[in-house]
Formats: structure tokens, C-alpha cells, sequence
């Protein structure tokens, strides 16, 4: 884990709107969805970010001792899938909360249990999943931005085969 580079477009430290409570932020360089309206189009390009080790931007988040959550936004941390599953690993071990944002459809992500993709998805409490849809945009939304994305338990649905909304007053 320690040698895992991950390209980061950059952080928000110490987020209150990108999941409930005090969240680190991790922006990943990189996104094939290229979204229509996107709220971070600059985080498109791949390999255009900063190299940071797993070890690293943990160590940045230790430094706060009110974080409980860390949040993988982008970009899409499902096209470094390899190193942000090493990471979130690492994290969930540490006892955080992981929620991630992404362009792919959970049932993508669950049809190959080899795949990178569904390691990562395996260390994460919260999915949000489905492209930005600039005609489905919703400012009344919590934590989304278009009315297609899905707020998804990863457990209970791992569990089930198929996705399951998230319930938790938390997070709806």
C-alpha cells in the first residue's frame, strides 16, 4: 500500500458537502464519462494531476483528528481503481467511512469480481453512482448532482446482487 501513486487533481480537506459530517476529499485525476455539465470538468485528463503515495494522503488525513469520513470524487476514482482500492483498504482498516462518486452504474462495476473495479467497490460504505445528467440537475439534491444518480448502500447490496438504496437518514 505504501508505494501506491494515485493522480490527484487535488483535496478539500475538510469538506461538509461532499458527505455528512467533517470529510476529506480526494479528487482523482482522470474520467472517461466527460459529462455534460460536469462540475469539475478539469479533472478529465488523465495523468494531468499530482502523484501522491496511499501512505501520503493518509498521512494527511491523520493530521485531522475530526475526519471520519473520506469521500473519492473526480475525476472518477474508478479509473485508478487498483490504487484507490489499495488505499480505501487501508482507511477502512483505519475505521473510516468511504463514499465514492462515480460515472459507471453499480451493475457495471459488479460484473467482473476480478476486476479492479470491484475491489474498490468492496472497501466503499456509499455509492454514488450513474453520469451527471445536466437536464436531470438538481440543486435540492444531498450529496448529488442530477436525479439518475443513485445513493446506494454497498453492503446491503453486495449482499443482494443488485443495488440497494441507502436508507440512512444520513445520507438521504
Amino acid at each position: 500500500m505504501e508505494n501506491t501513486v494515485i493522480n490527484v487533481a487535488g483535496f478539500n480537506k475538510n469538506s461538509i458537502t461532499d458527505g455528512p459530517g467533517f470529510r476529506f476529499v480526494i479528487f482523482a485525476q482522470g474520467c472517461i464519462h466527460n459529462c455534460k455539465g460536469c462540475h469539475n470538468p478539469e479533472t478529465h485528463a488523465f495523468g494531468t494531476g499530482t502523484d501522491y503515495t496511499a501512505a501520503d494522503i493518509i498521512a494527511m488525513i491523520k493530521k485531522n483528528p475530526m475526519i471520519k469520513g473520506v469521500t473519492l470524487s473526480g475525476g472518477d476514482p474508478f479509473c485508478q481503481p487498483a490504487a484507490f482500492a489499495a488505499l480505501s483498504a487501508e482507511l477502512k482498516k483505519q475505521g473510516y467511512e468511504i463514499c465514492a462518486f462515480t460515472g459507471y452504474l453499480f451493475e457495471k462495476l459488479i460484473e467482473d469480481k476480478t476486476d479492479d473495479k470491484y475491489k474498490l467497490l468492496q472497501n466503499v460504505d456509499i455509492l454514488i453512482d450513474g453520469p451527471f445528467i445536466e437536464a436531470e440537475k438538481s440543486m435540492d439534491l444531498r450529496f448529488k448532482g442530477s436525479r439518475n444518480q443513485r445513493t446506494i448502500d454497498v453492503a446491503k447490496s453486495l449482499e443482494a446482487g443488485k443495488a440497494v438504496l441507502s436508507d440512512s437518514p444520513r445520507w438521504t
